[in-house]
């Protein structure tokens, strides 16, 4: 029933309507006693009897014109709420965050939230939401959170994004997206950005915006090289494009970024790895993963020389060659202002030669050192670190080239 006297209210009467309507589309098997919903009784004021025995919680409101509260903040309790929304009409013009995340919603997106045009943060995070997500999400310019993760959307990412303007933080990570990832380079405030766990596919877009942070698109199907404007990215501290199909070398410019911290490229299948014109010196990198993908040659000298790096992994390849003594002296005895190697993961490729002497003297619980599946053959398991598998066998040492017994 509306309220008879909509100027003596303190809620504006159309908030009110789409509370009642968000009420209304529930599974009433779904709204738990003690939730928020459950305490929702609309012959109430629902602003004037905030956080009093009905209207406990689940929204908020603020006083913005003429003395009239409207609904500024959505955010449901974690308590199993289940219903589609897209019937209801969401014409609440001064809603800044909607949160319904870790809940059972479904359904598609509904086109009415356009009418969001004040709203800063949507979390529809870990709910069963479905269906290609509307081009006119777009048009909320003033958003700068978007959590779509954990979802089923399918289809791909709206070009109309680009109109985000003052979008900061955008996960779309565990859903079905497929196709080509748009070029977001234009949306000058994003610092974070997780596509991960997806169908994503073609190349990767070479222009990211300048403000980024954390680069995550980890499990999908990109392939092609990695572009070297990403190295342009001065703000840049977190990379993780595993589980893709890149391809080719691993841009030298990942190596002596200024700020990038962390750099997972393992499950790919890159053959080489540039070497940077700084031999890493300048890098403030403290975690590599190069592991399982085609990489071949020596391993990298440079990457010893890096003086922040702390964890390193060159797993399931093809180098071959001997263990650069620079390795050993990170691991084992690092020079004055380096970080030591407490990880270095050099199983499953091609490698031969003695030991450094270093890396024999170590004890186990020092760092954690894997040298199993390699062509060394003085590596009995009865050490740490020649532990997790036997060596290779010669026909299959003798088949990636040079041995040294």
């Amino acid at each position: 029933m509306a309220l008879l006297l909509p100027l003596q209210a303190k809620t504006h009467w159309e908030d009110t309507q789409v509370l009642k309507q968000l009420k209304n589309a529930l599974d009433p098997t779904s709204i738990s006693s003690g939730s928020c919903l459950e305490s929702w009784d609309f012959s109430l004021d629902p602003c004037d009897n905030l956080f009093g025995h009905k209207f406990t919680c689940g929204f908020r409101c603020d006083v913005v014109v003429s003395g009239v509260s409207r609904v500024t903040d959505l955010t449901l309790d974690h308590a199993g709420y289940s219903a589609s929304i897209s019937s209801v009409f969401w014409n609440l013009p001064f809603l800044q965050s909607l949160d319904f995340s870790n809940n059972f919603f479904y359904g598609p997106i509904p086109d009415s939230f356009s009418n969001l045009t004040r709203l800063r943060s949507l979390t529809l995070s870990s709910n069963s939401f479905s269906g290609e997500v509307p081009p006119s999400i777009g048009s909320l310019s003033a958003l700068e959170e978007l959590y779509l993760n954990g979802n089923g959307f399918n289809g791909s990412v709206p070009a109309s994004f680009v109109g985000l303007v003052s979008l900061k933080r955008l996960e779309l990570q565990s859903n079905g997206f497929t196709g080509a990832f748009p070029d977001l380079g234009v949306l000058k405030n994003l610092y974070y950005l997780d596509g991960s766990d997806n169908g994503f596919s073609g190349v990767i877009p070479a222009g990211f915006p300048a403000s980024l942070v954390q680069l995550s698109m980890r499990n999908n199907s990109f392939e092609g090289v990695i572009p070297s404007s990403i190295g342009d990215l001065g703000n840049l501290q977190v990379v993780d494009l595993s589980h893709n199909r890149f391809s080719g070398s691993v841009p030298a410019a990942l190596f002596e970024h200024p700020s990038l911290e962390q750099l997972t490229l393992s499950f790919n299948q890159f053959s080489a790895v540039e070497t940077p014109n700084s031999s890493g010196a300048w890098s403030s990198l403290i975690a590599v993963d190069l592991s399982d993908n085609e990489i071949t040659g020596f391993l990298p000298p440079f990457l010893a020389l890096m003086p922040k790096l702390s964890a390193l992994s060159l797993e399931n390849n093809n180098f071959t060659g001997m263990i650069p003594v620079l390795y050993a002296f990170k691991t084992a005895n690092p020079a004055p202002g380096m970080s030591p190697l407490v990880r270095l993961l050099l199983g499953g490729n091609y490698l031969f030669g003695p030991i450094p002497e270093p890396l024999r003297l170590m004890k186990p619980d020092s760092a954690t050192v894997t040298l199993a599946g390699n062509c060394l053959f003085r590596c009995p398991t009865f050490l740490f670190f020649c532990q997790g598998g036997e060596q290779k066998s010669s026909a299959e040492c003798r088949s990636a080239g040079p041995v040294i017994p």
